[in-house]
């Protein structure tokens, strides 16, 4: 396989510069929101920014599964962080609980967003806090708002 250029860069160029540079000033006040002491949902979020700008008409980019799918991320993380887990197996247990729970609440609410799983595990793994998720939640919804405002001007990239 040999790595090129996609074939609709030499036309679309100008919504994959935009796109990357909306979805860089997002992100900018996003990570002001979160700062670093709630580093661990940073990954999620990045995550969620990709399906945002990169894939804006996908079923998972809708706000209901954005914010819907954090919130149960958050959720499912913050409940199995409460289990004790100290050896290394109850750490994988309780970790590989917190993403299948976030997986099953999703699908069951029809909030499917795939990185708010990851949110699952950080937060199993650092445990909740209202400053956590308060400052998560109000970081999807900006996601959520940024990609409804710019809705028309958003284009896939794949």
């Amino acid at each position: 396989m040999v790595i090129g250029w996609d074939i609709k860069f030499r036309t679309a160029w100008p919504y994959y510069m935009a796109q990357s540079l909306a979805a860089t000033a997002v992100v900018f006040l996003v990570l002001l929101v979160l700062h670093r002491t709630n580093a661990v949902v940073v990954a999620s979020i990045g995550s969620s920014v990709y399906i945002l700008f990169a894939l804006p008409e996908s079923p998972t980019a809708g706000p209901r599964r954005v914010i819907g799918g954090h919130a149960a991320g958050l959720l499912c993380g913050g409940l199995w962080a409460l289990v004790p887990h100290t050896s290394p197996e109850g750490c994988a247990a309780v970790y590989a609980l917190a993403i299948g729970s976030s997986l099953f609440l999703m699908v069951v609410t029809d909030t499917e967003h795939p990185p708010a799983s990851g949110t699952a595990l950080g937060v199993a793994i650092t445990g909740a806090s209202l400053a956590l998720g308060l400052s998560l939640m109000v970081s999807v919804t900006l996601l959520s708002l940024a990609h409804r405002l710019l809705r028309g001007r958003l284009k896939n990239l794949l």
